[in-house]
């Protein structure tokens, strides 16, 4: 089986964030590291909680800006870090804000993972933030702590999800407005060379009017001009019939030049009159 190409392997946006967003993202871990600061009842564990958390950024950081390319590989991330942010939790399970971690694992679900695996972690990771807190502190307590850290790990990652739907539609709006423009230009080359064709075939057709009709008459006109000295030697009173003739031959041969030249002067709309056949 062959190995799919790197491109199939991503999302179909691209996974960094903008530095506006990573500024955000980081000001939320910063939070979580001051709380466990500024906490006394975890002095002596306060080098695991550091620890941990730092392993948490370390890892963070490097799947936010290097995302592994191999979807197996994002998945044991996303686990590995839950794992992380469970042992924070079990060490001290009233600590409500460590389920912020929740939050910016989430946000970055959107940016590593397709629907519906994205969804699938989405939920693990909000139950992992209500249910230790709801065991410390009761059902409904719980529950009403940890609800406002779960509807931003929702907001968040549908945020990303609807940025990333609406940049696929612009590119997919913009390759079609090149399509258009593509196909718009190859129609009006045709259009040109159908003008052309049909200027050539007009020239032919003039062509073959002139060598049926006009050069015809004009050799009448040339074998009335000998018959015509013949008589004048030979018969003057036969003259002037012959004369006649010419004359309405060379007439003819006129409103045949005339048309042709009014058929070939442009009009008003830039084209040239039709002659009919």
């Amino acid at each position: 089986m062959t190995r799919p190409p790197d491109d199939e392997l991503l999302p179909q946006a691209s996974p960094r964030p903008s530095w506006q967003a990573a500024g955000a993202l980081y000001l939320f871990y910063a939070a979580v590291v001051l709380r466990t600061l500024a906490h006394e009842g975890i002095r002596a564990r306060l080098p695991i909680y550091l620890g941990l958390e730092f392993a948490y950024l370390i890892l963070f950081t490097a799947m936010l800006w290097q995302p592994a390319r191999r979807p197996l590989v994002r998945h044991l991330y996303f686990l590995l870090q839950a794992l992380l942010v469970l042992g924070l939790q079990m060490m001290r399970l009233r600590f409500d804000f460590i389920i912020v971690l929740y939050i910016l694992l989430c946000y970055q679900t959107a940016l590593l993972l397709r629907s519906p695996g994205q969804w699938i972690w989405v939920g693990v990771f909000l139950v992992l933030s209500c249910v230790p807190l709801m065991i410390a502190l009761g059902v409904l307590p719980g529950l009403a702590v940890a609800l406002l850290p779960m509807t931003a790990s929702i907001i968040f990652p549908a945020y990303v999800t609807e940025t990333q739907a609406i940049g696929t539609s612009l590119k997919k709006s913009r390759a079609l407005l090149d399509e258009l423009q593509s196909v718009n230009k190859q129609l009006t080359d045709y259009a040109n060379q159908v003008e052309e064709l049909s200027a050539i075939q007009e020239r032919n057709r003039l062509a073959r009017h002139l060598h049926d009709s006009v050069s015809q008459t004009i050799f009448g006109i040339s074998m009335h001009t000998r018959a015509a000295r013949i008589l004048l030697e030979r018969d003057a009173d036969e003259l002037r019939p012959q004369l006649k003739r010419l004359q309405a031959l060379s007439h003819e041969a006129l409103e045949e030049m005339r048309g042709l030249i009014a058929h070939l002067r442009p009009q008003e709309d830039g084209t040239a009159g039709r002659l009919t056949p």
